[in-house]
């Protein structure tokens, strides 16, 4: 029997398998003796008996399936100096073969056989399936890239039947051609109808995973082509043997490679929002997933969008996304953001949250002492968190102690008594003071010390509009251009002792003048005083000693 095909010639493929099976010939042997455990001497009625090795008679474990006397079938395929060369496994094969082509005669053209490589000869390969039949595989139908391990498993194509039906050849490289034929018009097919179909989860990646959609025939569905959420994971909805529905998105012929897409199957979501969603609404969504930037919420219908950290709280510092929302919790958002086209939404929580800066305004005004938390230092002072917002201690309002540094005396969480000295509403800044709780130099400085007080100090600092003098109090006042005369400015030097009068003494803006001119003109009036007593003094003596005579 054998099978017509138009493409291929296999007279000379098969010339030297088939000869090689017409010369052989299946016998009965009676087995005569059995050598040393080893050989075993078949009487196949010719001059000597043929050789077997004694394997060719055992089981699996090593036990005799035959013993002396038996009758065994084995196939002579030659003689080497006029002995048979002899075997009952491959007998036992040949048989095989018969009994496989008879039971199955009517579906043996283009038959699909599933074995193993058990052997090779200068032809091809054996194969063997789990009845043990055996199966002939030339070279030029291997389609093998190398050489294969024996136990390979391999599925192949029935192509021919020997002449006298003890032998069938067979092609994997007839199976794979025309698998990929199949499978490159089924995909052509589903390309061209854009239908749905439904396929079964082969394998699960961490970038998709492959469905098939026909046997043989699978493509990959990106995890971008899951769910109109964006990138999902698979393993978290999908599982293998899955059933889902499927749309051929694309085929790369090159490559041959299909793509496949879910969510193609299914209504856009973001067509269905067109018109029915406008920044400002507030909506109700459930936190899906959470990352260190933010977390994405999910609205019901295959739309995620981003609450970003900065959208979670008034926080200028806001911690980890974790510590405001939780995954599974729902929340009432606004969206900020729509984008249909490019598939973006954002929205914002903190918008629906009272605003830090307008409860602090409902609770504090400027004068008022507070305790505050240290929150953070930098190099010009200290943030000092009252209620749910921040102000700053400036270094110069740290302490009446000139130079000093918050980072220097202050630590994070040290709690602080405060002054709010200043609120900028427009801008939200809160100025604080601690120096504003301490009496000042100048404070006690005033205590002693009154307009027309002479006072001496030395030049700290020359400006254009004056001279600022250090006083023995630790306190600075300053002598303007106008106060300078009779000094020449020009002429001064910083550590010169200057000596003046004080002009001016505000002790609760810190605000001390002093002037040198005022000086000069007291100790002219001064001068003329005495002068002036000095002579009325004179003039009363005379008037006295002219009334006495």
């Amino acid at each position: 029997m054998s099978f017509e095909n138009s493409n291929e010639d296999f007279a000379k493929m098969l010339e030297e398998h088939e000869n090689r099976r017409n010369e052989s010939r299946v016998v009965d042997g009676v087995i005569v003796e059995i050598q040393d455990g080893e050989r075993v001497l078949v009487d196949v009625g010719e001059k000597q008996e043929g050789i077997l090795h004694i394997g060719e008679i055992s089981d699996a474990e090593g036990n005799l399936k035959y013993n002396v006397g038996d009758t065994i079938k084995v196939i002579i395929s030659g003689h080497r100096n006029e002995r048979p060369i002899i075997s009952h496994k491959k007998a036992v094969a040949k048989e095989k073969i018969k009994e496989f082509i008879a039971a199955n005669r009517d579906d043996l053209e283009d038959m699909i056989i599933e074995g193993r490589v058990v052997g090779k000869n200068r032809g091809g390969y054996i194969i063997e399936n789990d009845e043990g039949v055996q199966f002939f595989l030339p070279n030029s139908q291997s389609y093998f890239k190398g050489q294969p391990e024996t136990g390979r498993k391999v599925s192949a194509k029935v192509i021919k039947v020997g002449e006298n039906e003890d032998s069938i050849v067979v092609s994997r490289k007839k199976l794979i051609q025309e698998a990929a034929k199949r499978r490159k018009e089924i995909i052509e097919e589903l390309m061209s109808e854009g239908k749905i179909v439904e396929g079964t989860v082969k394998k699960i990646t961490n970038y998709g995973m492959f469905v098939e959609v026909a046997p043989g025939v699978d493509g990959l569905v990106h995890y971008n082509e899951i769910s109109y959420k964006g990138p999902v994971n698979p393993a978290k909805y999908f599982n293998e043997g899955d059933k889902v529905n499927v749309k051929a998105i694309d085929y790369n012929e090159e490559k041959n490679r299909l793509s496949l897409s879910i969510k193609a199957t299914q209504p856009d979501p973001w067509e269905e929002i067109k018109g029915e969603l406008d920044p400002g609404d507030v909506i109700s969504v459930t936190v899906s997933n959470i990352e260190p930037y933010g977390a994405f919420v999910d609205l019901g219908n295959d739309i995620e969008g981003l609450l970003h950290i900065s959208e979670m709280t008034w926080d200028k510092k806001p911690k980890h996304p974790s510590e405001y929302v939780s995954e599974g919790e729902e929340l009432e958002v606004e969206v900020i953001e729509i984008d249909t086209e490019n598939r973006k939404l954002r929205v914002s929580r903190k918008s629906l949250l009272p605003k830090p800066f307008e409860e602090f305004l409902k609770n504090y005004r400027e004068g008022d002492v507070v305790e505050g938390e240290v929150t953070s230092l930098t190099d010009f002072g200290a943030f000092v968190r009252i209620g749910n917002v921040e102000g700053l201690l400036h270094n110069q309002d740290l302490s009446w102690q000139k130079g000093q540094k918050a980072k220097d005396v202050l630590s994070i969480g040290d709690k602080v008594q405060v002054k709010i000295i200043r609120i900028d509403r427009e801008n939200e800044k809160i100025s604080l003071s601690k120096k504003a709780l301490e009496e000042s130099p100048l404070e006690k400085f005033a205590k002693e010390h009154k307009v027309g007080d002479i006072v001496k100090g030395t030049v700290k600092d020359i400006k254009d509009f004056g001279v600022f003098i250090a006083l023995d109090e630790n306190v600075d006042a300053l002598i303007r251009n106008e106060d300078l005369a009779p000094l020449k400015k020009e002429e001064l030097e910083i550590g010169q002792e200057i000596e003046g009068v004080i002009s001016f003494i505000d002790p609760k803006n810190n605000r001390l003048r002093v002037s040198v001119r005022r000086l000069e003109r007291q100790k002219e009036k001064e001068a003329l005083k005495e002068i002036n007593q000095e002579e009325k003094t004179t003039l009363g003596e005379i008037i006295k000693e002219k009334l006495d005579k």
